[in-house]
């Protein structure tokens, strides 16, 4: 089985002939590096799809190298949208200040039983590993270093559709910029997510909490002067 890897040293892909079938791409990669090239630089950890530090693009989507299987003629390079250290090796710690910058923790909470039906409510948001890849995917993120981004929005609904949280207005304000209202709810990031989280649709929700709580589309906003008029009601 032939291979491509994006070395940092070239511009131009390595080939590599490997002779392994049906098993995952960290098992080829750690072949590689211990029977035909040491030079070779990736990341990987728990082996598990648990840890999130795997994630490279294979075929130009994002995949994590401990779960994928590889094909004939593959094409594999690190994410995008962070600092290639070496190889398939990134710096994507960056992205983590967002989940400061949103507030998305638990700040007042209230003690008590919680119904499962409100523990599973939470539950796939719960489930991010941090591995990157809806922000490899993101375009608005491409393009706008400052975009609060795909998990970090994902967290804040988590904690704001908690029935434990007693209040949600920090998170929500500061959202508003850099945030649900950036987002072009193109929905790249759903499909290379490794989770089955659907950050498009956690925006959608904080875009409606947001309304419910006086916040509006600042680029409609201003469109209208500031507020839509419909017979003296401002929305």
């Amino acid at each position: 089985m032939n291979i491509s890897i994006q070395r940092s040293n070239s511009t131009e892909p390595q080939s590599y002939n490997v002779e392994l079938e049906g098993v995952t791409l960290l098992t080829v990669l750690n072949h590689i590096k211990t029977k035909i090239d040491s030079t070779l630089t990736y990341s990987h950890g728990c082996r598990s799809g648990v840890c999130g530090s795997c994630a490279v693009r294979v075929n130009g989507r994002e995949q994590l190298m401990c779960e994928y299987k590889p094909n004939e003629g593959d094409s594999i390079e690190p994410i995008k949208n962070a600092r290639v250290i070496r190889d398939l090796f990134v710096d994507s710690s960056p992205l983590e200040r967002f989940n400061t910058n949103s507030c998305a923790w638990s700040e007042e909470s209230r003690e008590g039983n919680v119904s499962e039906e409100d523990m599973s409510s939470i539950q796939t948001q719960s489930d991010c590993i941090l591995c990157a890849s809806c922000y490899s995917a993101c375009p608005v993120y491409a393009v706008n270093p400052h975009f609060i981004g795909p998990f970090a929005l994902t967290r804040v609904w988590r904690y704001v559709n908690d029935v434990r949280e007693t209040s949600s207005d920090t998170k929500i304000a500061a959202i508003q910029t850099n945030g649900i209202w950036d987002c072009t709810l193109c929905g790249e990031c759903v499909p290379v997510c490794p989770q089955n989280i659907a950050p498009m649709q956690d925006i959608r929700m904080l875009r409606s909490k947001s309304g419910m709580m006086g916040y509006q589309d600042p680029t409609m906003a201003s469109m209208f002067g500031g507020g839509l008029d419909f017979g003296g009601v401002s929305f």
